[in-house]
């Protein structure tokens, strides 16, 4: 082999050595930081600093990154689920993988079928889809290496299938805590067996992504549902622990930082107001104040058995206070933002939290982005607020970041800058810190609803239709 040769190889090698990785929802146990040293652009558009993009088709499940490939899900047709891997640097199309769905659930928008973000170790991409269950492709070359397949999840309100796969040491962790069966699966990464499952009857639909936390000398599958934050036994499954800290639905995911786990969210009403308000908005469709079992979704018809205890055939007055909740589990509404010290054992309620700071109005979709000192949230409106990570000191409350709208994708963060994704196609990049200072306000001309990726100093954001990749000169 030839010294030219040579050097050549030890490049790509090194190349490949040194390329970021964003390898499932928000990155690194889902985190939502990049670690990268190189500079993400201040200013972004269609005709500035746009490095390439591709049509993909309906999806607002996340584009990840993984060994210098960009992996990504949509819609191509009206039954027919793709999975896509580009070359992060060119956006040239690797490979395309068509799944047939078959017949599909309902969903409420803003949400796609297409809507689960994949999660990679590199060799491996792990896929959900509601019809089909979990499934393993090669990274390399598309091929399906395994499928799994798993109970559709069921939605009282019909949000549709939105959880998303982690892998961590060899093994996928999925959490579908639906309205019906909630339940946590563990599944060999290599083979598709399943290793344990871990009911979580008490639960509510939501979507929470488990997350690792290292402390106190273990490591723990950590879980944010209904009224409780749990942490499992990654081997058996076991609960560890519970603290009895959350509200009544959970749809964003927690931070976990130097042993520490930070959640944030919002749920419907306050800590004395019970589901019934939810389920009168959402289901009582003639608005008589009552529920009807043909008002209900077929599949939970024994849960209405249940719920309606005199038997006159309608839920109405008291019942509507427990109706669908577990009897062991009647968390409340309200909004919450806090810090739980991880590596607990038992109730660990009075002995891990932190801090718990109550009334602040997180969001109820986005997850809280912890960056340097700084804990960060946004909600609908573009109203941020921001926090002392260590102490839960106030930074600012409520600060308007400059574009009104919906907000479903997570902040994210790199070169001391966040990111914030509006429905509206909006991209608003803050200087991260203690103080509000808004950088840009950049439009991308497409609803984003995924949370972007970041690697290598380029941010990938996923519109409805498009993937966008954005970098400055030379990155």
């Amino acid at each position: 082999m030839n010294f030219r040769l040579c050097c050549l190889l030890m490049l790509v090698v090194a190349s490949h050595a040194t390329a970021e990785d964003w390898p499932q929802f928000r990155g690194i146990n889902a985190s939502g930081v990049s670690g990268s040293k190189k500079p993400l652009p201040t200013e972004f558009s269609l005709e500035k600093n746009l490095r390439w993009s591709v049509k993909l088709g309906d999806g607002v499940g996340c584009p990840i990154v993984a060994g210098g490939k960009v992996f990504v899900t949509a819609m191509s047709a009206e039954r027919t689920f793709s999975v896509f891997a580009f070359d992060a640097a060119t956006g040239k199309k690797l490979w395309q993988r068509d799944f047939e769905t078959g017949k599909l659930p309902r969903i409420t928008p803003p949400n796609s079928h297409a809507s689960s973000t994949p999660a990679s170790d590199g060799q491996r991409l792990y896929v959900y889809f509601s019809t089909l269950g979990l499934l393993a492709l090669d990274a390399k070359s598309g091929e399906e290496t395994w499928k799994r397949s798993l109970p559709s999840p069921s939605y009282l309100m019909d949000w549709g299938a939105a959880s998303s796969p982690i892998v961590h040491d060899g093994t996928v962790y999925f959490n579908q805590d639906d309205d019906l069966s909630p339940v946590l699966f563990a599944v060999d990464a290599k083979s598709g067996a399943i290793k344990w499952t871990a009911e979580r009857p008490d639960m509510l639909g939501g979507y929470a992504v488990p997350v690792i936390c290292e402390a106190n000398g273990q490591t723990d599958v950590v879980v944010s549902g209904t009224g409780f934050l749990k942490g499992y036994d990654p081997a058996t499954g076991a609960e560890r622990w519970s603290c009895n800290s959350t509200l009544r639905t959970m749809m964003s995911s927690p931070v976990v930082r130097d042993g520490i786990i930070y959640l944030s969210s919002q749920s419907y009403g306050d800590e004395a107001r019970t589901l019934k308000f939810a389920l009168l908005e959402w289901l009582d469709t003639n608005q008589d104040g009552k529920l009807s079992k043909a008002e209900i979704p077929k599949e939970f018809g024994a849960r209405f058995d249940a719920s309606d205890k005199n038997g006159d055939g309608v839920i109405a007055d008291g019942e509507l206070d427990t109706a669908f909740q577990s009897a062991k589990n009647q968390a409340g509404g309200g909004n919450t933002i806090q810090a739980v010290r991880g590596g607990g054992s038992g109730d660990v309620t009075k002995t891990h939290v932190l801090w718990n700071i109550k009334n602040k109005s997180p969001s109820n979709i986005t997850s809280p982005l912890v960056a340097g000192d700084q804990l960060f949230t946004v909600k609908r409106g573009g109203l941020s607020s921001s926090f002392d990570a260590a102490t839960g000191k106030s930074h600012w409350e409520l600060g308007r970041i400059r574009n009104i709208g919906d907000y479903y994708a997570s902040p994210v963060a790199g070169d001391n800058k966040i990111f914030v994704a509006g429905e509206n196609g909006f991209i608003v990049v803050l200087e991260q810190g203690p103080k509000l200072k808004v950088l840009a306000t950049n439009d991308v001309s497409e609803s984003c609803v995924a949370t972007p990726a970041i690697a290598d100093g380029r941010l990938f954001v996923r519109g409805r239709e498009t993937l966008f990749c954005f970098g400055e000169d030379g990155q």
